[in-house]
């Protein structure tokens, strides 16, 4: 069977899974990657230094990253004592939603409220997520996970192009669109953003039955005390499923530098001079690439093996992150593009689905409550290490007296050297992964089972 024709024989429930995908990937595009980190810059953090900007940035993302990872695990835990995922998936996706929606009221150079609204966007976005990831065990099996993980992604891709494209031209010609100029037109996307991912999540909500693998308590305080018990045993469960938390941590470092780029790319590039146009551009490239070569790259997973596979895309990453500090002409950031675009959802979705198949059956919500905590914090790590590389590379060039042509060429370096601090997580999770053998993690899982 054909990778694409594939496509007609899912279930509904995987179309419903995989169109949260399309949904929620409006966000990571048009706020996270595109206009939040530009607008940002240049609207709410107006005139402040690139690197101080820079940080604040991080600052950001690493807010939200925060307050989702401390929650994640209990979360999960809760979900799957209650069965109500679903329930979880649809509260914060809306609570996302609606702070998209927020970011249009916030005034210019109110960057502290800025970082406040789309800090709790994220909270929504990646809370969501966890539940949604946990959905996977719902709508595939162990044969079709990595093909039903990759179209979820393929299909993100795809959407959040869409609509991106969409607000790009509104940005490049408001007056077609009834708008004044290109600031207005930023914030009516942050308004499309939000209608766009609250409408599309109604499939999910419709189409997903969450399979209930526990009858749940009879109150909601118990459902919670009983969730913050399971949390806790986790820790206990992962000794005996050693492999799957040596996976947590080479992912922990190795998907830190995908997300990192993920959410700085636009703010690096800005940093080292390209135009607003070039950046978005670039954004696209990435965007209608990855539809197919997220699918291509879960096909390469199913027959080389999905181990291999990742190794080929962290790699690749390596590449990128050498690659990007020395990029000085607009071709080659669309080159950089091209390849994010062709390991970006790939690598994020053979993770997904190889993380699946170690994971106890029934508990599902509580593991992808790790996964994603795992996820965030490495958030937190990566964009805090750009930040703090950059500042201190500009700090140890800087002297007194120097003209601002020479200040914006240290500035332009430092940014450089940030982008080249975050090799060093590809590098360890690399190595880390390497000791990561499947078979054996689920040797461990048959065990667990059988002990239990």
């Amino acid at each position: 069977m054909s990778l694409f024709s594939r496509l007609f024989k899912l279930d509904k429930a995987v179309y419903g899974w995989a169109l949260y995908d399309w949904a929620n990937s409006a966000f990571a595009t048009t706020v996270m990657a595109g206009f939040f980190p530009i607008f940002f810059k240049n609207y709410w953090s107006y005139g402040v230094d690139a690197n101080l900007s820079t940080a604040q940035l991080g600052l950001a993302n690493s807010l939200g990253g925060l307050i989702v990872a401390l929650m994640a695990p209990i979360l999960g835990a809760i979900a799957d004592r209650g069965g109500v995922r679903k329930k979880f998936l649809i509260f914060f996706a809306y609570m996302g939603a609606l702070m998209t929606a927020a970011l249009f009221m916030v005034e210019k150079g109110q960057w502290e409220m800025a970082v406040f609204v789309y800090a709790m966007g994220v909270v929504g976005f990646s809370g969501a997520n966890i539940f949604y990831d946990s959905l996977l065990s719902d709508v595939s099996t162990e044969q079709n996970s990595d093909y039903v993980s990759g179209f979820g992604y393929a299909l993100g891709y795809l959407g959040g192009g869409v609509l991106f494209l969409l607000n790009v031209l509104m940005t490049l010609k408001p007056a077609t669109f009834g708008l004044p100029d290109a600031a207005t037109a930023v914030r009516y996307s942050f308004l499309s953003v939000a209608v766009w991912w609250g409408g599309f999540t109604l499939f999910t909500i419709f189409w997903v039955r969450e399979e209930r693998r526990q009858q749940p308590p009879a109150n909601a305080f118990e459902t919670i005390r009983l969730g913050i018990k399971q949390f806790a045993a986790t820790f206990k469960k992962i000794k005996h499923l050693k492999t799957v938390g040596f996976f947590l941590f080479a992912y922990w470092l190795y998907i830190d530098g995908v997300h990192t780029i993920i959410r700085m790319a636009v703010d690096y590039g800005m940093s080292i001079g390209f135009k607003d146009t070039d950046l978005i551009t670039a954004l696209l490239l990435v965007q209608f690439i990855g539809f197919p070569a997220a699918l291509i790259y879960a096909k390469m997973g199913e027959r080389f093996g999905v181990r291999k596979a990742l190794f080929v895309g962290i790699f690749a990453y390596m590449g990128i992150t050498i690659s990007g500090m020395f990029i000085t002409e607009t071709r080659h950031f669309y080159y950089i593009a091209i390849a994010v675009g062709c390991f970006q959802g790939g690598i994020q979705a053979l993770s997904r689905s190889f993380y699946n198949r170690m994971v106890p059956r029934g508990q599902s919500g509580e593991f992808f409550g790790f996964y994603n905590m795992i996820g965030k914090f490495a958030v937190i790590l990566g964009p805090l290490l750009m930040g703090f590389a950059g500042l201190m590379v500009k700090k140890l060039l800087t002297a007194e007296g120097m003209s601002p042509e020479m200040l914006q060429q240290i500035g332009q370096t430092a940014s450089r050297w940030s982008l080249g601090s975050v090799i060093i997580l590809f590098i360890i999770g690399a190595i880390l992964l390497s000791f990561v053998d499947e078979n054996v993690g689920k040797e461990e899982i048959r065990q667990y089972e059988k002990n239990i």
